[in-house]
Order: structure tokens, then C-alpha cells, then sequence
């Protein structure tokens, strides 16, 4: 006669959910089985082993990343929600890393599709030109190269798209534009942890990402998601930079924590990032971004411009030494 091995964990669950009690006691006295196994995952070594060897799964099921031709480093821009100024921050970084002392080549890409705000907030419009192997040539301004959905679908119509169209406009976004030659590519990414996102970042080589918050502890919980996410995929996180981290007075230049000041370091604690940046309000800020021009080079003198200038010397301090 065969003989069976049961989980003991199995029985118990059959038994509460389909037979009732009475079925854990007659199975376990049936003569057709010889061992029950009672084994447990709560073994820490067990554990380890099991999560690395779905790890281990889970890569290898993974496309291969892959660079941008001509692109040295890809950064992400990213919020766990929405709201939180990741845009302006997106832009506001490029500026900065562009009026860098090393004077590198840099761009910027809107890979937020439902939601583009890069031809606005850097004054570009117009379909971009494309080369002999049709391949987009990027609308330049402020010496940024920049590519959008925005210039691409008509800015008064909505894109109401599902998931193999969104696909399928972000790799033509990533993967037939003509980038030249760049030393940084800002992604500004939707806000977030869906398809787009993890597309960008399982499929392309990413030097590293930059997770933006408020003060506000809704916004401040979803960040250290974000933190996590990135930890899953094997993306280095930068840092992360709190926005609108208080509003500054135009007459006496005081700060005032409009948002509160909850702590934000103490609830990335153990995540290994670090707060690299904290911006706060700027009453030139509405008028840059209106404008179409960075803050950043709008009002070169601004404290959130200061702090965007410290926020890129981390960025290319961080990337030239690995």
C-alpha cells in the first residue's frame, strides 16, 4: 500500500477550512501514513536560503539591462505619490548638474506619459526632427536636451492608454531617441511604483535614483516604500530630497514649516539612503515654472537654487566615484 507525507500545516489548513476538526484527528491516526513532517520556515538559515533562491528565480526571469547608447549615467527621479513636486525637482537637478563645475552634457527625459510637464516647465513645444535612421533628435534649451510624450500628442488631449501602448511609447522614448553623447540623463518618472517605473528599471542600466517627499508624513511613508522597491530591483538610491521643506518669506527671508517638520531621517533609518536635499517653498518658484524656465536659473541666488546646486555636487560626487 502507498504511503503518504503530510505537512502538518497542510492538515491544519484543510481541516479549519473544508472538513472541520474532526478530520485532523482521523488523518493523523490513519494507518496509510507513516510520518507527518513538521518542519518550519521560521528556521532563520532555512529562510535566508529560500528568499535567495527566489531571488535567484526572479532574475533570471528579468530581460537583460541594457545602456542608452551614448548616455554615461541614467538617474531616476521618483515619489512614492503624487503631488510632491517631483517634476520641478526633475528639472531643477538637470539645471544644476548642467552649471556644474565639471561641465558635463546633460539631458532630461518626461517619462511621466499621462502627465507631461516638461515642455512647459522648459518652455520646448514642436515635434522633434528625426535623424537618416529615424531616430528622434531631442528639443534643446538652456544647453538641456530634452524629449517628452508632451511633444509628441497634442497637449489639449488626454492619453487614455493601456499598458502594451504605454510600453511601447517608453522604449520609442528610451530607445529611439538620439541622445549624442550625454553625461547625465535625468528620468523624471511617474509617481509611484507602477509598470513605467519598474520597466525603466529592470530594463536599462540605472546609475541611480533619487526619491523626492514632502514634510508630510503621508508623503514620507510612501518614499520609504519607494526606497524598498528600488532595494528590490538592485537600484542604488542616491538619496532622497525632502521638497517644500518649509516656505521662505519674500520681505525677511524666515522659514516657516507650512507641512510640519516631521522627522525623515528617522524613518529611513536602516535603509541605507541618506536625505541629500531639502528644498524649500519659494515664492519665484510658481513664476519660474509658469515661465518655463528652472528656478534654478531664473533666481540664481534663491535658497532652494543653493540647495539644488549642493544636491548635484552629492549626485556627481556620488557617480564619479563608483
Amino acid at each position: 500500500m502507498n504511503k503518504t507525507i503530510f505537512n502538518m500545516k497542510t492538515i491544519a489548513l484543510w481541516s479549519k477550512c473544508h472538513f472541520g476538526p474532526s478530520v485532523l484527528e482521523m488523518v493523523t491516526k490513519s494507518p496509510a501514513i507513516t510520518r507527518i513532517a513538521t518542519f518550519s520556515t521560521k528556521d532563520p538559515k532555512k529562510s535566508e536560503a529560500l528568499k535567495a533562491r527566489q531571488e535567484e528565480l526572479m532574475r533570471r526571469s528579468l530581460p537583460k539591462r541594457k545602456s542608452i547608447p551614448g548616455v554615461d549615467n541614467v538617474i531616476l527621479v521618483s515619489s512614492g505619490k503624487g503631488g510632491v513636486g517631483k517634476s520641478t525637482v526633475s528639472v531643477n537637478i538637470a539645471a544644476a548638474l548642467m552649471q556644474h563645475k565639471s561641465n558635463p552634457a546633460v539631458g532630461i527625459l518626461d517619462a511621466d506619459l499621462f502627465g507631461p510637464s516638461l515642455p512647459t516647465m522648459m518652455n520646448v513645444s514642436g515635434l522633434p526632427e528625426l535623424t537618416p535612421q529615424n531616430n528622434m533628435i531631442p528639443l534643446v534649451n538652456f544647453g538641456i536636451k530634452c524629449m517628452s510624450m508632451g511633444l509628441l500628442v497634442d497637449p489639449k488631449n488626454a492619453v487614455v492608454w493601456r499598458g502594451p501602448m504605454v510600453m511601447g511609447a517608453l522604449n520609442k522614448l528610451l530607445n529611439e531617441t538620439d541622445w549624442g553623447s550625454l553625461d547625465f540623463l535625468v528620468v523624471d518618472t511617474p509617481p509611484g511604483t507602477g509598470d513605467v517605473l519598474l520597466s525603466l528599471a529592470q530594463t536599462i542600466d540605472i546609475a541611480g535614483a533619487i526619491v523626492v517627499s514632502t514634510p508630510q508624513k503621508v508623503a514620507q511613508i510612501d518614499a520609504v516604500k519607494g526606497i524598498d522597491m528600488f532595494k528590490k530591483v538592485h537600484v542604488p538610491v542616491l538619496g532622497l530630497v525632502e521638497n517644500m521643506s518649509g516656505f521662505v518669506c519674500g520681505s525677511c527671508g524666515h522659514i516657516t514649516q507650512v507641512f510640519g517638520s516631521n522627522d525623515l531621517q528617522s524613518l529611513v533609518e536602516g535603509s541605507g539612503a541618506e536625505i541629500i536635499g531639502k528644498v524649500p517653498l519659494d515664492p519665484g518658484l510658481v513664476q519660474s515654472s509658469d515661465n518655463g524656465q528652472p528656478l534654478v536659473l531664473s533666481f540664481p541666488d534663491s535658497a532652494p537654487t543653493k540647495e539644488f546646486h549642493k544636491i548635484a555636487d552629492i549626485i556627481v560626487n556620488k557617480l564619479s566615484s563608483n
